[in-house]
């Protein structure tokens, strides 16, 4: 009788064990899904900047390390967008808005993979949850059983 009850231990480990890697990944996917946000956001300022600056404007363009400095827009025309995998092009003021949009709806649609990732190992967990529960019940009835016939 306590070597079963000694294998449903191990059961148990293991399901914990999974509980806890499904846990990290969420707190993974939920990482990558600020990460996600945070670029939309820095795009929607350099959508909001590309439209509203006109030629001869001033702006800080940062250098690095936290340092900037003032320069003067020669042509609002001439904006440089990256285009991913290294590459960049340059694109008249209304083209580099829609490189970006384009860029923010890819984001979109990548945090909502992301999201669906989330969902399915949460549902993941919650079985494993409930199965953890079963398995302690299960262990909690064959000990009252055990006391029972050591008592009789």
């Amino acid at each position: 009788m306590m070597g079963g009850g000694g294998g449903g231990g191990g059961q148990m480990q293991q399901v914990a064990q999974e509980i806890e890697q499904m846990e990290q990944e969420v707190d993974a996917i939920d990482e990558e899904i600020e990460r996600l946000r945070e670029k939309q956001t820095d795009i929607d300022e350099a959508i909001e900047a590309i439209e509203t600056l006109d030629s001869g404007s001033t702006v800080q363009v940062p250098l690095g390390g936290d340092a900037y400095i003032r320069a003067t827009i020669e042509d609002i025309d001439e904006v440089v967008v990256s285009l991913g995998g290294g590459y960049s092009a340059e694109r008249e003021q209304d083209g580099a808005v829609d490189t970006l949009e384009t860029k923010k709806e890819t984001l979109d649609d990548h945090i909502s993979d992301l999201q669906e990732e989330k969902a399915e190992v949460e549902t993941e967990m919650e079985e494993l949850e409930q199965q953890a529960q079963q398995m302690q019940q299960q262990q909690m009835q064959q000990m009252m059983q055990q006391q029972e016939q050591e008592d009789e």
